[in-house]
């Protein structure tokens, strides 16, 4: 191997080491922390995304990044390597757009703006939220013109620069189409369900189940989709997530102990991200070529797992008899009771509550509104107002200044992940066809599904996403594993089939 790419591997490796311990102190800030450890654990996780930076940053990188360009266009260096010095040298691009001190002030006030969040949004108190939101939107604005500025032919406005770090290779040209096919069939697809389900009784699920039965019957759920707990664990956090390094992935997942299946497709969901994460190839873990590809495809993963597998009618046969042994409530309720009530489709407040059809709506309010925050087009002071006018245009809904309900729910732009929300929808397009492409190459999967027996559907994307980590752009893997880059098409049909059809 040349030494430039020694030398930049080894570099990379540490800075993984860092990456290992910010994960977990990230964690356990969201898990396990007390509120009064939340000021030194920001000053500490701002110093490691200092040191990560510092790091990322050494005048030696874009030493060892020319050298090894100039070996592979001598061919002193196996062309194999190309895509793993590529990747390197992006994601070397990405930290020199900023300077140290902008990534230190980004990771404090992120902090702050979480942690006051969490009591905030409880307290409907968007005045107190705004003090810190405002450094937030302010410093997010400098970043994204920073990283504009070292790319301008990439990046027609600051905002497609930070959307870049999210959905890297998935532009915002790309998404504005896909975006523009589902808003152009939603609407209408979006009545006619509700219309056809105006007619059909469905039972209530509601109930007392205990928090203790509910997570037994999530830990089963996890098993069931592949989750080994010898590599990982399930905790509970106020909005759930997963993070993680392979050999240890952490899912979280909240409870209501009137409500059994919210806590379940949270927990599919996660599990989706973490079996990715634990698929990637093991040889190059420590490189960004070894690494998810972008959150696009992430979030296709673990929409495959929650409402392509879980949510199917086949797979809620199989569910049945382990809902009864566990939460003994529910055997007043067979599979298809399970499954009409949680197919039920009606507008609603709460992005991460909402049905498959009306989802697609709220990331797309968010994309709105965060695209002109970014952008300089809005301040964040009229977010509620933009958000209410959004929700009655797009759900027909109002708030009523309940911003718990309406711009507060979500934790991602407390700490600046602007540019994150389409990858939800577009992950659900991506969904829908790894599905597509997979149900014709496997034409017993209902049979399979039904039996609880999902290993196929693992293989099946260990073999076309897992394996690849970031050896492929987006769109290529999209084409390699599908035959077409990313098209709504495939997502509008599977909503037809569910919801009107009723087929899977």
């Amino acid at each position: 191997m040349s030494q430039s790419i020694n030398q930049l591997e080894q570099q990379f490796h540490r800075i993984a080491q860092l990456d290992h311990a910010s994960t977990f102190l990230g964690w356990d800030q969201m898990v396990m922390m007390p509120d009064a450890g939340n000021a030194p654990r920001a000053t500490a996780m701002a110093e490691l995304a200092s040191l990560r930076h510092e790091l990322l940053t050494a005048p030696a990188m874009s030493d060892w990044l020319d050298e090894a360009a100039v070996e592979l266009d001598t061919g002193s260096v196996d062309a194999s390597q190309a895509n793993h010095v590529a990747e390197m040298r992006q994601t070397w691009q990405q930290a020199m757009a900023l300077p140290a001190e902008l990534v230190h002030a980004l990771v404090l006030a992120g902090s702050r703006c979480e942690h006051g969040w969490r009591t905030q949004r409880a307290n409907n108190d968007w005045n107190g939220f705004l003090h810190n939101f405002r450094e937030v939107v302010a410093l997010s604005r400098e970043e994204a013109q920073c990283r504009q500025a070292q790319a301008p032919a990439r990046f027609a406005t600051p905002y497609d620069a930070m959307l870049d770090l999210h959905c890297t290779g998935d532009n915002q040209a790309l998404i504005s189409q896909v975006f523009s096919e589902l808003k152009a069939a939603l609407p209408e697809l979006f009545q006619q369900v509700m219309q056809k389900q105006a007619s059909v009784p469905t039972k209530d699920l509601g109930g007392h189940y205990s928090i203790k039965s509910q997570q037994a019957m999530s830990e089963e759920l996890m098993r069931l989709l592949g989750f080994d707990f010898s590599s990982g664990r399930l905790d509970v956090s106020i909005h759930p997530f997963s993070t993680g390094v392979k050999g240890d992935q952490r899912i979280t997942t909240r409870y209501r102990k009137t409500d059994f299946a919210d806590a379940l497709q949270a927990t599919a969901h996660e599990t989706g991200h973490a079996s990715y994460e634990s698929g990637l190839p093991e040889e190059t873990q420590f490189y960004p070529i070894g690494r998810a590809r972008n959150m696009c495809i992430h979030e296709s993963q673990s929409l495959m797992f929650e409402k392509q597998v879980f949510l199917s009618r086949s797979f809620s046969r199989a569910l049945i008899h382990l809902l009864h042994q566990h939460l003994p409530a529910t055997k007043v309720f067979n599979s298809d009771d399970i499954w009409y009530a949680q197919t039920r489709v009606k507008p609603s407040y709460i992005r991460v509550e909402a049905d498959e059809v009306t989802y697609p709506l709220h990331v797309m309010l968010r994309y709105d509104i965060e695209s002109a925050l970014i952008n300089g087009d809005i301040e964040p002071d009229v977010i509620p107002d933009v958000w209410e006018a959004s929700m009655q245009s797009y759900l027909g809904l109002s708030v009523n200044g309940d911003h718990a309900k309406g711009c507060m729910q979500d934790i991602h732009w407390t700490d600046g992940t602007f540019g994150y929300f389409p990858s939800y929808t577009m992950g659900a397009v991506n969904a829908a066809q790894l599905s597509a492409t997979m149900k014709s190459a496997h034409p017993n999967w209902q049979k399979q599904f039904a039996s609880g027996d999902i290993q196929f559907l693992l293989n099946w994307l260990a073999q076309n996403i897992w394996q690849h980590g970031s050896q492929y752009s987006s769109q290529e893997l999209m084409k390699r594993a599908t035959g077409e880059g990313s098209t709504a098409t495939h997502l509008l049909a599977h909503l037809k089939s569910r919801y009107l059809d009723e087929i899977d």
